[in-house]
């Protein structure tokens, strides 16, 4: 069997990592978006029946999403950390895969995602010729594509995901019961958008890992 390509740096354990940590960030989003939902449910009630609302039960919500949005911000820098790691890692691999393959040096891979505006383009192009470099090409040495739907159907998600939050973010400080619905109803779509971009990160992670997995140990063309 070939062995794997000198200079390659396995993303795997990485990957395994992310896998983990993707899959605790959804479970949360998801448990944030019930506990946002139900407070919807609290302010309908109290917009039809104002008597109807116990004080407490509004703290109960309070106290549940200070909990979970503690515990998601403890998890996210985590993430941020490991998934940053895991990106450079497979960028660089994708270097030795292909030097001539990418517009941009390596450290895009880190820096793209603090510039605003332009990260919420330009990972993607580092992911996308990630992902190119790190396909087989085919039997006879010429350039094959490999469906990237994976990794673009999670950033639209993702992307979208991010705008959700930020327009939450920029909301006026809500002071009706209408208002505190509308405010509640976003955050919870929200929470179940970025649950499935979580999915879908951890497919795609996946999917690239097991991507360069096969071309280090095979070589750069497919046997068929």
């Amino acid at each position: 069997m070939p062995q794997p390509v000198d200079e390659l740096r396995s993303p795997q354990s990485l990957a395994t990592a992310l896998t983990v940590m993707l899959s605790l960030e959804a479970g949360l989003a998801l448990l944030s978006a019930g506990v946002g939902f139900y407070g919807r449910g609290l302010m309908q009630d109290l917009i039809t029946d104002p008597g109807s609302v116990a004080e407490d039960s509004l703290d109960r919500v309070d106290n549940m999403q200070m909990m979970i949005a503690s515990g998601r911000n403890l998890l996210g820098l985590a993430l941020l950390v490991v998934f940053l790691v895991w990106f450079h890692r497979v960028r660089s691999n994708g270097q030795v895969f292909r030097p001539d393959g990418f517009s941009q040096g390596a450290g895009w891979a880190i820096g793209a995602w603090f510039i605003p505006i332009v990260n919420f383009a330009l990972p993607y192009r580092v992911a996308l010729e990630t992902w190119e470099a790190s396909t087989q090409n085919a039997p006879d040495g010429s350039f094959r594509r490999t469906s990237a739907a994976p990794l673009t159907v999670w950033w639209v998600v993702y992307a979208f995901s991010w705008v959700l939050r930020l327009y939450d973010r920029f909301q006026n400080p809500a002071e009706t019961a209408e208002e505190f619905s509308g405010q509640f109803t976003l955050g919870a779509v929200a929470d179940l958008t970025t649950a499935v971009a979580a999915v879908l990160a951890v497919l795609f992670v996946r999917k690239l890992t097991a991507l360069q997995a096969v071309k280090a140990v095979q070589g750069p063309n497919a046997a068929v």
